[in-house]
């Protein structure tokens, strides 16, 4: 990695971070749907990212997510998961005439991959963080519904910032 790639990370990192403590984690649209836009960082590294750079990056950002939201670690697992699977979800959904490394995005790999790897990815991330925050199949109906619309409306935040943020 460059250092320039290196210093737009960190501003992305720092970006996402205060966007998420700061304004998305006090949205909650009928009292269960919170997006979590923080996980875009993730989602766009470049795909020849190793494995151990990934990881870092997402057990930093998920640190930061709980320090400042004062969640015990939840989303510092939740994102580490996210990134640990991150390859193996893009290489399902990555376009097989791409070059070694590119960076995922809706120009790279077409709308309708990049579309199903966001929603793979946001659906490994919400089902973790929310069972660890709910810890309990006692309330099962409200684990799904939490889920299903913080992942509906994640998405929608993820794809309308890509659609934002075009080279």
């Amino acid at each position: 990695m460059s250092m320039s790639y290196i210093y737009k990370l960190a501003g992305w990192f720092a970006g996402l971070l205060l966007l998420q403590v700061l304004v998305l984690n006090n949205i909650h649209i009928a009292g269960y749907a919170t997006p979590f836009l923080y996980i875009y960082l993730i989602l766009k590294l470049e795909s020849g990212t190793s494995r151990n750079a990934l990881l870092l990056w997402a057990f930093f950002l998920g640190l930061a997510v709980d320090v400042f939201s004062d969640t015990l670690g939840m989303n510092a697992a939740a994102t580490v998961l996210l990134a640990f699977l991150r390859p193996l979800l893009l290489g399902l959904f990555q376009p097989r005439d791409v070059q070694d490394s590119m960076v995922p995005s809706l120009q790279t790999m077409g709308a309708s991959s990049f579309f199903k790897y966001v929603v793979a990815c946001v659906l490994v991330h919400h089902s973790l963080l929310f069972a660890l925050e709910f810890f309990s199949l006692a309330h099962v109906g409200t684990l799904l519904l939490r889920m299903v619309t913080s992942l509906a409306l994640t998405v929608v935040c993820i794809m309308a910032l890509e659609g934002i943020v075009k080279k």
